[in-house]
């Protein structure tokens, strides 16, 4: 389990775009928000980065980078750029179990039968500070109930009013 405080693992993948993402290069004014989803499988994914996707100006606004990511590889990625309403979300493949494991992330197997792959990971959410370290984190076990985006936002304002520091560091 990462902890609050803690420097996060490093994100190095490719992007749909033909481009790639490292999280070490990010240099966001408040922090890099890092959503994982499950993949192009789940249509709760789908709808949770449609969300994002409306909210991706007011993240930014915010002085907030954001990333999406999953275990699919290339070909399961681009369908979702091109199929699902992304807009300009940066859609990063190809993370590994290795590395879904060192972010805590919970890992499943393909159900038989379905349009899953062999073995993804479930979603989360983080809010990584400038520096690489762990601000928040939601991990699930599960797709459904994820944190809303606009409550989101409104922790993100909050959090610079009050200058709240990051709860959990004990653990």
């Amino acid at each position: 389990m990462l902890k609050p405080g803690q420097k996060v693992p490093e994100l190095d993948l490719p992007l749909t775009i033909d481009a790639r993402y490292e999280l070490s290069q990010q240099d966001p004014e408040k922090f890099t928000l890092v959503v994982f989803y499950r993949g192009k499988h789940c249509p709760i994914c789908k709808k949770y980065l449609g969300e994002l996707s409306k909210h991706l100006w007011d993240f930014s606004s915010r002085g907030v980078n954001v990333v999406s990511v999953s275990m699919d590889d290339k070909e399961r990625a681009c369908v979702i750029d091109k199929e699902w309403d992304t807009g300009d979300v940066p859609l990063a493949y190809d993370l590994s179990e290795e590395k879904a494991r060192e972010w805590g992330l919970y890992i499943s197997e393909k159900r038989e039968g379905s349009d899953e792959p062999d073995k993804f990971s479930e979603p989360a959410v983080f809010l990584v500070r400038p520096d690489g370290t762990l601000y928040y984190a939601s991990v699930q076990n599960a797709p459904f109930a994820r944190p809303p985006l606009d409550e989101l936002l409104e922790a993100i304002d909050f959090i610079g009013k009050k200058d709240y520091p990051a709860r959990g560091t004990l653990t």
